[in-house]
Order: C-alpha cells, then sequence, then structure tokens
C-alpha cells in the first residue's frame, strides 16, 4: 500500500486508519474526504521530536495551515504542541476559534491587507512575516497606533533551486514571495527594518518551495540564511535572534515517490546549521519550521461513486465520478500525479488504465490519466490517495457544487470533521 494506515480487510475493502472505507461511505455518502488522525499525529511528533533530541528543544514547528485548514486540525497540532503559520485572515480566525495560542502563529502572505495586519496586531500573533517595504512601513503604522511592538520576520529569497515544479518554487530570485539576496533589497530591508520604533526585527524567514525529496536544498538555505545573518551582524550589528527555515518536504503520492523520513530532512538541516553558526562563530539561532503537506498529505484521501464509463475505442476508457476539480484541482493546475484503488474491490489485481473524470463542465476536469485501477462499474468506490494536503483547501464551488464533508478518523472510529455542504448553504450569501 502507498501509506503504512492503508490495508485490506477479509471483505476486500480498503481500510484506512482501521475504518472500512465502504463502511464510511455508507454512513456519510460521496465524495468525501478522511483523514487519519493518528497518522497526523505521529507526523506532529516526528518534527517536534528531532528538534527536542537534536536542537535541544530550542525550535517550534509550525503547521502549515494552508495544506488543510479547519478548527478540528488546529486543535489537533496545539494539542501536539505545534504552533501554526497563518496565509490569511481567515486562517487567522479559524486558528484563533480553535483556541490557538496567538504567540505561537506565524502571519504570512506577500499581499497582506491593511485589515489583515491590524487583526494581527490586535490578535497577538507571535510572528508576522513581512514581504515588502511597503508592508513593513504599513505594519509599523498599525503598530504605533495600536501602542505596541511587533515582532517581525523578513522573508528572504536565497536563490536555492529546489528541482519541483515551477509553479512551487519560491526560493529563486523571479518569485513574487519576499527579499532578493543577490539585489542588494535583502539587505536594505533589514536596515529599513531595525530603524523603526514600533517593529522589533526578531529573524529571517524563507522558504525554497514544496515536494521537495533532497536533503541538500535544505542544508544550502540554512547555510545561506546563516552567511546572510552573520554579514547583518557585521554590517549592522545586530545579531538575530531566530531563523524560519519554511517547510517543503515531499510526501509519496505514488509508487515511484521515494521521500526521506522527515526527522532525516531536519537532522541535515540541523547540522548544515550548527556546522556553519560554528564556522562563522554564529550563536545557533532559535528554529521555526512550516511543514504541512508532509503532514497531512499522507493521512488522508478521497472517495467517489463511479457514475458511469465511457470507452473510447483505441483512444481511452474513461470513469466517471461524482467530484472532480471542485473537490481536487491539484491535476488541473500541476498534473499531479495519484495513486487509486477501487475500494470494494482492493482485493482484486489492478487490470484497466482508466482516466479519472469528474463531474464539472470542463475538458480538463480529471482527476489522472493513464491510472492503473480494478474493473469499475458504476456505484462502485474509487478511493484517490494522499490527498490530505491542498484538496479540501483548494476546493471550491464551482458548478455550484457543495464542498465534501471531512472525517476525521481515530483508532478505526470515525467522527465529523467538517459537515458536508448542502444546497441551501450554496445560496446563504445571495441576494
Amino acid at each position: 500500500m502507498l501509506t503504512p494506515n492503508l490495508n485490506v480487510n477479509e471483505e476486500g475493502h480498503l481500510c484506512i486508519g482501521g475504518a472500512d472505507c465502504c463502511d464510511l461511505v455508507q454512513q456519510y455518502g460521496t465524495p468525501l474526504y478522511v483523514m487519519d488522525e493518528n497518522m497526523i499525529r505521529e507526523n506532529c511528533r516526528s518534527y517536534r521530536d528531532v528538534i527536542d533530541q537534536e536542537y535541544e528543544g530550542r525550535g517550534l514547528i509550525c503547521y502549515a495551515s494552508k495544506a488543510f485548514s479547519c478548527k478540528e486540525m488546529y486543535r489537533i497540532v496545539q494539542s501536539e504542541g505545534l504552533g501554526a503559520d497563518v496565509v490569511s485572515g481567515g486562517e487567522l480566525y479559524t486558528a484563533l476559534a480553535a483556541g490557538m495560542d496567538a504567540s505561537k502563529l506565524v502571519f504570512h502572505g506577500n499581499s497582506k491587507t491593511p485589515h489583515e495586519l491590524l487583526y494581527a496586531v490586535q490578535a497577538g500573533v507571535g510572528r508576522i512575516v513581512v514581504d515588502h517595504l511597503y508592508e513593513l512601513d504599513r505594519l509599523n503604522q498599525i503598530a504605533k497606533a495600536q501602542g505596541v511592538k511587533v515582532n517581525v520576520m523578513l522573508r528572504i529569497k536565497p536563490g536555492i533551486d529546489a528541482h519541483t515544479h515551477d509553479f512551487v518554487q519560491t526560493g529563486k530570485i523571479d518569485s513574487k514571495f519576499g527579499f532578493a539576496l543577490e539585489t542588494g533589497e535583502a539587505m536594505e530591508a533589514v536596515h529599513r527594518a531595525i530603524q523603526l520604533h514600533h517593529v522589533h526585527l526578531c529573524g529571517l524567514h524563507c522558504h525554497i518551495g514544496s515536494q521537495i525529496f533532497e536533503t541538500e536544498p535544505f542544508a544550502e538555505a540554512a547555510r545561506v540564511m546563516i552567511r546572510f545573518m552573520d554579514a547583518v551582524r557585521d554590517q549592522m550589528g545586530v545579531a538575530l535572534e531566530e531563523l524560519n527555515l519554511g517547510g517543503g518536504p515531499g510526501i509519496k503520492y505514488t509508487m515511484e515517490d521515494d521521500p526521506l523520513p522527515f526527522a532525516d530532512i531536519i537532522r541535515a538541516i540541523l547540522c548544515a546549521l550548527s556546522e556553519a553558526c560554528e564556522e562563522l562563530r554564529f550563536p545557533k539561532p532559535f528554529i521555526l519550521f512550516e511543514p504541512g503537506r508532509s503532514i497531512v498529505g499522507g493521512a488522508g484521501l478521497t472517495l467517489y461513486s463511479v457514475m458511469g464509463r465511457k470507452t473510447i475505442p483505441n483512444v481511452r476508457t474513461y470513469v466517471l465520478v461524482d467530484g472532480g476539480m471542485c473537490d481536487n484541482p491539484r491535476y488541473a493546475l500541476y498534473q499531479s500525479k495519484y495513486e487509486a484503488i477501487c475500494a470494494n474491490r482492493a482485493d482484486r489485481p489492478a487490470n484497466e488504465t482508466v482516466t479519472i473524470g469528474g463531474k464539472c463542465c470542463e475538458s480538463g476536469d480529471l482527476i489522472g490519466e493513464d491510472l492503473h485501477l480494478q474493473h469499475v462499474e458504476p456505484d462502485d468506490i474509487i478511493a484517490v490517495l494522499a490527498t490530505g494536503a491542498y484538496n479540501y483547501s483548494m476546493a471550491s464551488n464551482y458548478n455550484r457544487n457543495p464542498r465534501p464533508a471531512v472525517v476525521m478518523i481515530k483508532d478505526g472510529e470515525s467522527r465529523i470533521a467538517i459537515e458536508r455542504e448542502s444546497y441551501a448553504d450554496l445560496i446563504l450569501n445571495d441576494r
């Protein structure tokens, strides 16, 4: 199986976290997102424990909310001792509504509105990552009006090639995010920040991309950032105390993917960071990491009911399901590859090559092409695996399709984390 939380029971049904997927469909319907809470918690602990063991606990793991944001998810990460990064007023509102400690929140975004900045300041968010000079000045004015001093980090582009899809490379110079090292704008931003009276420059942030399988890009980013922090010390006389190295470890979407254990990636980063600090005699900073996909991606799957088949001779066979790009837009956006399995015939061999087509009125509404699948007929159930990240969070109401429910599994028992939208929900804000 793709991930260790999946198995096939005696009835030949696919199970996740000890729950029979066919039973889940009977209880909750389709389309249906299913998340394994135990796996989520194990992933949280794998990150947290390596910081405790390898770095004397001088760090904070901040779950990247954009991967999957809801109140129940924030409750889980808070109970595991993690913080969270939020990238909008909506994510911040949800985190606070779930009881998250605001001091353990990091507020991101390359185009935050004045309202969002004010909200973050009033909420007491622990760190605000500043993305451009206009935002820095605006935040200083807001903090002054509120009579407070706000902790900020500057987002730096370290110029690292992360060997990933162009759309999710964010550490190179041609990116809408952050300040570039090569042009001198990063040092200019540091100089500006330390002159302002209502922001405290506590550290720097970088993020080189997503779905990365190698350790060296992460390690090199750590080296580059420590060298820049050392240059700041030399030129400005300021030793910045914190370094946020973002997220990006890849997960297993297909059997060909071979990701490293998350703990091994963090160890490699910490080793490179420690060596750089020792070489430059720079004090080791407090470290933050922001994993998202690697915490929830493999812990989730999506269940669909088959609506029909359509075979075009000598071309392809379409298997049509009751969801699509409205609940998983990643194939349409990135041509992201997935594994799929017939949940009610999971013990049978995958003897067909099919394209899974969605219900939206778009030719590009596909879940995947050339997928190996058991023979399926209408009313069978298809599970698309590793959909815990960037599926519900990117879902839409395109064609006025209600968004599916999210079910959380713990020790084989299920509960609703997010209710299925109704048709009434779709017109709630209509006038």
